[in-house]
This record gives C-alpha cells, sequence and structure tokens, in this order.
C-alpha cells in the first residue's frame, strides 16, 4: 500500500538525518483549510467587496494575515484541486483538466501521488474532507479514503456537485439518501448538509489533533437554494429582483446570498471551535479555488473579480488569483498583509514544516511558514509560478509575467507580457518591446512542464 511505503520512506530518511533528528517536536495545531468554489478575488469585504457582506470571514482577516499575492492551482476546480494537495504546479500534477468519466466521479490522480492529508496521517493527524472532491471516481485510487482521509462526506464527482438538491450523497463510497429531497418541495441544502457533517467532524476529534479540508460547493452555480432571510435581504439591499429560489438561473440578490451563507457557515465553525476550546491551538487557512465564474455582464454589479482581467476558466489574474487568509492565534500576528508571491501548491510544504516533518520529492511548492509567523527573513521565493490549460500557459517571474496561447486550428503563438506590479489589471501588453524576456518565457514555458500521457506537449507555432 501507498502509505505504508510511504512511511517507510520517511523513517529512513529520519533515521539518516542528524538534522531531522535535531528539530523539536512541533506543538500539532489542528488544522482547517477552507476552500470557497469559484469566489473572486474581490467577493470578500477585506479585499474590497462593497455589496455582499462577509463579516466572520473579514474577523479572520482582523485576526490573522492577509495575502494579496497568492495564486490557485489553476483556473478551475479539479487540477486546481490537485495542485493544492499534492504540491505540483500544473505542469507537474497528474490533473490539469476537469476530465469527466462516463460515470460518476473523475480522472483520478494516482496511488502514488502523496497528498497532505498522507502527511498529516504520519504525525497522526484525523482527517477528513467534506465537500467537493473531483479527483477520482469512488473505490477508484484517486478516491478521498485511498488519499490519506479518514472520513469522506459530500460530491465525489464534480458534475455531482452541480445539485443542491441532490437526492443522495456520498459519504466514503457509500451512497447516503437525502429524504428531503426525494420530492418537492426540496428541504436538505447540500451546502448546509455538508457544513453540518464537518462541524461533527470537529466535536468528534476535540481530543487529538485533526486537520479539516472544508471543501464547501459555495458559491459555484447552479444558483438555487432556500429560500429565506439571506435572498430577502439582499433583495432588499440591492433593489433588485431576487427570482425564484428554486430555480437554478442568475441573480444579483441570490448570488450573494450563497457567499453570505458561505461566510455564516464559516462563523458557524468559529463558534463550534470556541465551544471546543480549540479556537487558539487551530491554524484556518481560507481560499479559493479559482476566480469567479460570473462573466463581465453578471458581475457588472457585484465586482466580484473587481477589474482584474479575465475570470474563471482562463490564466488571466481573473482567473487565478486568488483571496487567502491564515488566522493561528498567538503565532500569525493580528492585521497583517502579506505581498509574498504563494500558490496552492505551497500548501502540501508549509503544512509539512508545521508538523516537523519532510517533503515529498519533486513537488513544487515552497513553505510560506516563514512569513505566517512574522521570520520574512527566512521565507524562500519562488523562481517562477506556472499554469497550463486548455492550450494556455502562465508564467509569473517576479513582478512580470507571460501569457502563452497557442490557436486549436493554426497553431500560431501569441505572448503577452504584463509587469503585475505596474499593471496588475493587464492592460499593457508589453511582449513587442521586450524580445529578450519574451524568449526567455518561452524557453522557461517548455523546461516548466512535463509531457504526460495525457496532457502531451502543446502545440507550437510550425513557423
Amino acid at each position: 500500500m501507498k502509505l505504508n511505503s510511504v512511511i517507510s520512506i520517511m523513517s529512513i530518511l529520519a533515521l539518516g538525518s542528524c538534522k531531522s533528528q535535531e528539530k523539536s517536536e512541533p506543538l500539532k495545531p489542528n488544522i482547517i483549510y477552507i476552500l470557497a468554489d469559484d469566489m473572486g478575488y474581490h467577493e470578500l469585504g477585506c479585499y474590497g467587496q462593497e455589496v455582499i457582506e462577509t463579516p466572520n470571514i473579514d474577523q479572520l482577516a482582523k485576526e490573522g494575515m492577509m495575502f494579496t499575492n497568492h495564486y490557485t492551482g489553476s483556473n478551475i476546480c479539479a487540477p486546481s484541486r490537485c495542485a493544492l494537495l499534492t504540491g505540483k504546479h500544473s505542469g507537474h500534477g497528474w490533473i490539469r483538466d476537469n476530465r469527466p468519466l462516463p460515470f460518476e466521479g473523475n480522472e483520478p490522480i494516482p496511488d502514488e501521488e502523496i497528498t497532505i492529508a498522507e502527511i498529516l496521517k504520519m504525525k497522526n493527524y484525523a482527517t477528513g474532507v467534506f465537500g467537493k472532491w473531483g479527483l477520482g471516481y469512488p473505490l477508484s485510487e484517486g478516491s478521498p479514503n485511498k488519499q490519506g482521509f479518514d472520513q469522506f462526506y459530500g460530491y465525489n464527482c464534480q458534475r455531482h456537485a452541480h445539485n443542491y438538491f441532490s437526492t443522495y450523497m456520498r459519504q466514503n463510497v457509500d451512497s447516503v439518501t437525502l429524504s428531503g429531497n426525494l420530492e418537492k418541495p426540496y428541504t436538505d441544502y447540500s451546502a448546509d448538509v455538508i457544513h453540518n457533517k464537518a462541524l461533527e467532524f470537529i466535536e468528534t476529534n476535540k481530543t487529538k489533533p485533526f486537520f479539516l479540508y472544508y471543501a464547501t460547493t459555495l458559491p459555484h452555480s447552479p444558483y438555487n437554494q432556500p429560500d429565506g432571510e439571506l435572498l430577502e435581504y439582499y433583495k432588499i439591499k440591492t433593489g433588485l429582483p431576487k427570482g425564484d429560489a428554486a430555480e437554478e438561473d442568475f441573480s444579483v440578490p441570490k448570488y450573494a446570498a450563497m457567499t453570505a451563507r458561505l461566510d455564516m457557515h464559516v462563523g458557524e465553525i468559529i463558534a463550534k471551535l470556541k465551544e471546543m476550546d480549540l479556537l487558539d491551538n487551530t491554524l484556518i487557512i481560507f481560499s479559493s479555488d479559482n476566480g469567479t465564474a460570473l462573466r463581465p455582464n453578471e458581475d457588472s454589479y457585484l465586482q466580484t473579480g473587481g477589474k482584474l482581467h479575465g475570470r474563471k476558466g482562463e490564466v488571466y489574474e481573473g482567473g487565478i488569483k486568488a483571496p487567502m487568509i491564515a488566522v493561528w492565534k498567538g503565532k500569525i500576528l493580528p492585521g497583517t498583509v502579506s505581498n509574498h508571491i504563494s500558490a496552492f501548491w505551497d500548501v502540501l510544504p508549509t503544512l509539512a514544516e508545521l508538523v516537523n516533518t519532510d517533503n515529498p520529492e519533486n513537488i513544487d511548492g515552497i513553505s510560506f511558514l516563514p512569513t505566517l509567523l512574522g521570520n520574512q527573513e527566512e521565507q524562500k521565493d519562488h523562481e517562477y509560478l506556472y499554469w497550463e490549460r486548455n492550450q494556455s500557459q502562465a508564467i509569473r517571474k517576479g513582478d512580470m509575467k507571460a501569457i502563452i496561447s497557442y490557436d486549436k486550428k493554426t497553431y500560431q503563438q501569441s505572448v503577452e507580457i504584463y509587469n503585475i506590479a505596474d499593471d496588475p489589471f493587464e492592460e499593457k501588453n508589453m511582449a513587442e518591446n521586450l524580445p529578450e524576456l519574451k524568449q526567455s518565457f518561452l524557453e522557461l514555458a517548455k523546461s516548466a512542464r512535463i509531457e504526460s500521457e495525457l496532457f502531451p506537449l502543446l502545440k507550437i507555432s510550425k513557423n
């Protein structure tokens, strides 16, 4: 089995390393990673949102650290989650796109991949994932229980996750009926059901360190939801029609209510930690899996993506830049803001360093724990960040960022270069004036990736 093999390898490394033996035993804080689904960079009040109210998440920012240069693993769900859990960017990760299968589930990550959950289990953490998985069909090598998670409740399949009133959920590999959704009116709203299961996980594991991967589906479409106070509040606040809560179509009040519901859930997680006297020894990280899915015509009022160029599915900033907030009482200085450049694949080495264990081989991540703990002089920086998907690549190197695209029909290559520090909205393409930098980015675009069985080398210009 993979986990036993990993434990053996890690034991050998530990025995052979004096440096490892000299490390002090950490406190083993509880770890909660909250992943919003399709939340834009400007969707939270603490990141500039003016319509949707997110007081609980904003409070996390007041009590912890906000990151202004944090990036997702990809511009869509599955490869972004793969990068998060395995520490590999999309040029090296196994999952590089959403690949639906003809049955329930998605392309599985291989057994050989080492996830955050497996690393933490080696340190005797209880591990649970609640929400959307999308990295392997039930009983496959990529299913949650075979990738280090003791407990799983939610959607194994991403397509299944596009149903807030499903008739069933997955509990580990079993199918659990939601009896409230067998007949109309539906009463079991999946985001609430999953949330309550996550709260149970916290209470069940209050006497030992735990890792809770809270992969909510909010505020991903469809936009149907229970009719109630949240919807009515945003109907009144915006002065816009809310539409039919039972229908899946978009409206500003419906979308705002979904994000507000997520904020309410975050508040209930904090309340549960306080009730269990666990908050002081819990590291909480909040982020989103990709940029907002709202297109410009839908987003003109809410501005969830702000002025960032691009949206979900694109490798411009609006598709891959994410909010990130980290809170750990007594360890992370309250009310701080970091411009450290980081990405999803940095989370695994950060948590590995936190619990005093070694990283798996061949990962791309760099721990940002020194930044969290205020030891900026010890913080290592990336040479570059890399993304690829759908015949497009993006590379950020320092303040400079390249977008490299390939036309699927003509194979023609186009290159854009932006100075993200001076031009955060990617309005001024500098590629033609920087030929040497352009060439270096093109060379890096080849060396930063490996060809996989599913994702062969991107087509390049025939000229």
